[in-house]
């Protein structure tokens, strides 16, 4: 037999595995910042915001787009290719979705819900699972040393939210201060200060009374010896992850199916430390009546 018939076959069985290798481009404001993959059979647009710097959030999420595209190609038997655009802004990743600039995204609770009232025909793919479960805490924090002892104690005080945007860092936060009977009028003042561990930090410094922010987030916080405690805790659902109206149903089908079956993957943990569970739309009522009651702080 020549060599040349022996590269051939050898050749021949490579090319399946040739056709399905995989590259992670990303695109942040229009310019490419990684190699983009070859032309393929099915492209796909992850979409997020820079809620760190663009490098770290690439460094984030491109091992895990790596190993969903990978996967993704064998359901579905043809190549799969995925970027990655990042949004500057939290209200433009979520237009993003809304309008199929981006074919999927990963929210949280509350930009889920704003996203399916800008397009009711956003696909619900998987949720985040904690422990096998949908919920998780989010907490109100108050100095170490702070007498404040429940929420109604903080009138004529000053209170640090999160993004305007935020599930925990407003809408279920001022929820349960309006149960408690205190309103915005009822501060002596409040500001967003967008990232969780700024709201803990501002809290520690004294120069705000108390502040809304992420269980995991305070419990690192503490940690590094911010001198907080929880003044109370409040349950909040887990991230969706989206596709928009415009992503073929067997598609999305089949990125919930990777997803589902994933729990166990390194790699996977990295981004969903217990994996995924399916979910619903009616998952996220709470936060809806949350997002409605907040109105009237």
């Amino acid at each position: 037999m020549t060599c040349a018939l022996l590269c051939f076959r050898a050749f021949k069985r490579y090319l399946p595995k040739l056709r399905s290798v995989v590259q992670l481009g990303v695109v942040v404001g229009g310019m490419s910042i990684l190699p983009m993959a070859a032309q393929a059979d099915i492209t796909l647009t992850f979409g997020t915001y820079a809620a760190d710097k663009p490098t770290d959030t690439v460094r984030k999420y491109r091992p895990f787009l790596s190993y969903l595209a990978d996967r993704m190609s064998e359901e579905l038997g043809e190549p799969v290719s995925i970027k990655m655009k990042i949004a500057k802004e939290y209200e433009a990743g979520i237009s993003q979705l809304a309008d199929g600039t981006v074919d999927f995204a990963r929210f949280g609770p509350a930009s889920y819900v704003h996203v399916v009232e800008q397009n009711s025909g956003i696909q619900l793919v998987a949720m985040e699972s904690k422990k096998g479960s949908k919920r998780f805490k989010g907490v109100i924090v108050v100095h170490t040393d702070s007498e404040i002892q429940s929420l109604d104690q903080l009138a004529g005080l000053s209170f640090a939210f999160g993004n305007e945007l935020s599930t925990i860092g407003r809408y279920l936060a001022q929820s349960h201060l309006l149960e408690a009977g205190i309103s915005g009028s009822d501060l002596q003042e409040f500001a967003y200060l967008g990232r969780h561990d700024l709201v803990g930090e501002a809290v520690g410094a004294g120069r705000f009374s108390a502040g809304a922010l992420k269980e995991s987030t305070y419990r690192k916080l503490v940690a590094k010896g911010v001198p907080i405690r929880a003044l109370m805790s409040f349950e909040n659902v887990t991230k969706p992850w989206l596709a928009s109206a415009n992503v073929a149903p067997s598609v999305a089908a089949a990125m919930r199916r990777v997803m589902l079956s994933s729990e166990h993957e390194e790699i996977v943990r990295q981004i969903a430390k217990n994996g995924f569970l399916e979910g619903s739309d009616a998952d996220y009522d709470f936060v809806r009546r949350a997002m409605e009651k907040s109105l009237l702080f």
